[in-house]
């Protein structure tokens, strides 16, 4: 996925309000970014982290940036914006370049299923296979050497849980897929110790036959790019 334009460098003062990012841009004194992560975001937004952010000329917008990427103090870079996180693995897909979901004929993103009113990330198609059910999660949160996800309680998330669980006992394949935007981040757990119901209903899916795939991510202020396959820890 590369950036429509140039990022533009600063350095980040802090996040407040969930949704707004005070920056001090170089050269260009202080603005207010919107923030495009509902997460807690721990470890990816401490005051001084150097940080870039795209703009835009949309006057219908209220903040004209957005923050995208951020690298922490050992120099891991971030990708900030869960929205990029299914425009990279659509990119991948539609290249198929991840092995364990190529040779499908037909990728549709957004697609209607189950019976909770939910949304498919990506549903992929092919004469000769079954039905494939993907769901995407961004993954940045890092501790003690292993990523986690989630990084606050999603009941939203647990609902995506059942939803794939629920297309596998109907004979469909379902994959849940983790893109990780965290460059320091080698294997993905389950974040028990934040959302212990998620953890539980990740079990029972796994039990029932819900593929699960972690995939990691090349970073930088041109392109993000998803990468090589990361381990999940069960």
């Amino acid at each position: 996925m590369q950036f429509n334009n140039s990022l533009i460098e600063g350095v980040l003062i802090k996040r407040y309000k969930r949704f707004l990012t005070d920056v001090t841009l170089l050269n260009k004194g202080e603005v207010v970014a919107h923030c495009p992560n509902t997460g807690a975001m721990t470890g990816c937004a401490e005051p001084g982290m150097q940080v870039w952010l795209s703009a835009s000329d949309n006057p219908k917008r209220k903040l004209g940036y957005t923050w995208e990427l951020a690298v922490t103090q050992q120099g891991h870079w971030i990708g900030i914006n869960t929205n990029n996180a299914n425009k990279i693995v659509g990119e991948a897909l539609t290249m198929q370049t991840i092995s364990e979901l190529a040779g499908y004929d037909s990728v549709r993103a957004e697609v209607r299923f189950g019976h909770e009113n939910s949304r498919i990330d990506f549903l992929l198609s092919a004469s000769s296979k079954q039905d494939c059910y993907i769901e995407v999660k961004s993954v940045t949160l890092l501790e003690d050497d292993e990523g986690y996800f989630p990084d606050a309680k999603t009941v939203r998330g647990q609902k995506h849980l059942r939803e794939l669980t629920a297309m596998v006992e109907q004979g469909y394949r379902a994959v849940l897929l983790f893109c990780v935007q965290h460059t320091g981040i080698q294997s993905v757990k389950v974040a028990e110790h934040i959302d212990p119901k998620y953890a539980q209903m990740f079990a029972q899916a796994v039990e029932a036959g819900v593929e699960v795939l972690a995939y990691s991510c090349v970073i930088n202020e041109q392109n993000i790019t998803l990468n090589q396959r990361l381990p999940v820890i069960v």
